[in-house]
């Protein structure tokens, strides 16, 4: 719809390129507006704006009529009697708001911060081995969203798997606000359908000390929590980024938060990737990452991932359809199975070309 400047409101989309008087366009399709960037349309005189007919977060766009933004209204408690996923996926909503309102200006409210996602680490235990399927609910429009929320669950299960019995909370709201700073990354790289160039993906670099700017100075989060912000794309090589520290330098919530991290964005539908079986992505942290990630928690996220019996019903990458018969210790995640068809055993540790895809029961 087309709309004079006086009749938008922060949170409306640019359909279509602005031209200036030189007809170079001075705001691009896709554009947020926020209060500055409506100014800078007051000041350039223009008559009329193209934007879409809901705003950033889904709400539909009425001309002139100002949206109550969701931290102006009356709080109201979680609803935690909703059943897992369904709570899951209301909570990727709400941070996706968080999303939009930090990458308006707004600041980090570490209250609301809390009162969102303590709540949903809370039940991860009921949900088990199917904590990781939830990465079959990330899209690629929303993986933003849904990977700030996994990368919180992920960390926090590993960390009560590890025995932090009293910070895996802590290591979770660290997941939850280690990607916060992709808010300040340009969305023509944040959303780009496809490879980023070198530029690119040097910008997306910086989102890990931006998170850390962004909090920074909230007294209430610990230097642990801070700086496993900072640090969830080190290494203990030293391959990582931003700094390039290693070793002992890395803080213990960070080798967390690397781990999950590096498993939801190979799981979960991206522009440029498919979904990828939980256990063939396990693998490759194994091998590839060897040196790189902490190896004990690595088999500690594998056995957690394994954690299953004999006669569990799985799905593989051939979409047949078997029953685990025998787990081997060395080799978890490649169990001998029976085929539903044909009553067929096989060794998967004996065929590489096969893994399983899904664990049905």
């Amino acid at each position: 719809m087309k709309v004079h400047p006086s009749q938008l409101i922060p949170g409306c989309v640019v359909a279509e390129d602005i031209p200036g008087k030189t007809g170079r366009p001075i705001m691009h399709a896709k554009t947020v507006l926020t209060e500055d960037l409506i100014d800078i349309l007051h000041c350039f005189l223009i008559e009329e704006v193209e934007v879409l007919t809901r705003l950033e977060d889904g709400i539909p766009f009425v001309p002139g009529q100002k949206i109550i933004q969701k931290d102006e209204q009356e709080e109201k408690p979680a609803p935690i009697d909703l059943p897992f996923t369904e709570f899951y996926t209301w909570t990727v909503e709400q941070y996706k708001r968080m999303f939009v309102g930090w990458r308006n200006g707004k600041d980090v409210q570490i209250n609301q911060v809390r009162k969102l996602i303590v709540p949903l680490l809370e039940r991860v235990d009921e949900i088990g081995l199917r904590l990781y399927n939830l990465h079959k609910l990330s899209t690629k429009k929303d993986y933003v969203y849904h990977h700030a929320v996994m990368m919180g669950l992920l960390s926090a299960f590993l960390a009560k798997k590890s025995n932090y019995k009293h910070e895996w909370i802590q290591v979770g709201i660290a997941g939850f606000l280690a990607d916060c700073g992709m808010a300040k990354i340009d969305e023509n790289i944040l959303y780009k359908a496809g490879t980023l160039n070198t530029a690119e993906y040097e910008e997306i670099k910086k989102h890990p000390v931006y998170s850390y700017r962004m909090v920074e100075h909230v007294s209430t989060l610990s230097q642990g929590i801070k700086l496993a912000i900072l640090q969830h794309h080190e290494r203990l090589d030293g391959s990582g980024y931003p700094l390039g520290v290693g070793g002992e330098k890395i803080h213990p919530y960070a080798r967390f938060i690397a781990i999950s991290d590096i498993y939801h964005a190979m799981t979960a539908e991206r522009s440029y990737q498919k979904q990828q079986s939980p256990f063939k992505v396990i693998e490759e942290i194994l091998y590839e990452q060897f040196g790189k990630l902490d190896h004990p928690l690595v088999e500690n996220f594998i056995s957690s991932l394994t954690n299953f019996g004999t006669g569990t019903q799985v799905i593989l990458s051939n979409k047949q359809q078997a029953e685990i018969v025998f787990i081997e210790a060395k080799y978890p995640t490649r169990p001998m199975v029976r085929l539903h068809s044909g009553q067929q055993v096989i060794s998967l540790k004996d065929d590489l070309s096969l893994y399983i895809e899904e664990i049905l029961s």
